[in-house]
């Protein structure tokens, strides 16, 4: 089930790479980038974090906070965070149940065979919980400039 502007996101709560338990409402007041990936320290989520990584001191002067999402558990996180230096929360989601419930869990194909998994996604999200925009099977070098888009109007 898609995520449609103007619907308030579903709430989640999850432990980060440092184990520290993060909520959706933790940012209330601030617009944040909430975005799902695959897999940590895969070639194209690392490119995709990476460059969210480089862009966080201006998503940040725009009143945006980011935080990643994938069914890897916490130390895979935070190994991911360290390999890169990854400053934002990234939250394990091991049994897909936030991204079930963001639309972003689903069938995929490679190389022929089909099998359930995450939908590289991400969506801004307003200062109250507010879907702002959603993009679905979004590429990894797309996301910064798409998201910069979005905020410029």
């Amino acid at each position: 089930m898609a995520l449609i502007s103007g619907k308030p996101a579903p709430a989640f709560s999850l432990k980060d790479q440092d184990n520290n338990t993060v909520k959706l409402s933790d940012f209330s007041g601030r617009k944040i980038l909430v975005y799902f990936y695959p897999r940590a320290n895969t070639p194209g989520c690392t490119t995709q974090s990476c460059e969210i990584q480089e862009a966080l001191p201006d998503l940040s002067a725009a009143g945006v906070d980011a935080v990643g999402i994938s069914p890897d558990e916490p130390e895979a996180q935070k190994k991911f965070a360290d390999n890169y230096g990854l400053t934002f929360p990234l939250l394990a989601d091991t049994d897909h149940a936030v991204a079930d419930s963001w639309g972003t869990w689903g069938e995929k194909s490679m190389y022929g065979n089909k099998f359930m998994g995450i939908i590289r996604s991400a969506f801004l999200i307003d200062e109250n919980g507010i879907v702002i925009e959603s993009w679905y099977k979004i590429s990894p070098k797309k996301t910064v400039p798409t998201v910069r888009k979005a905020l410029a109007g």
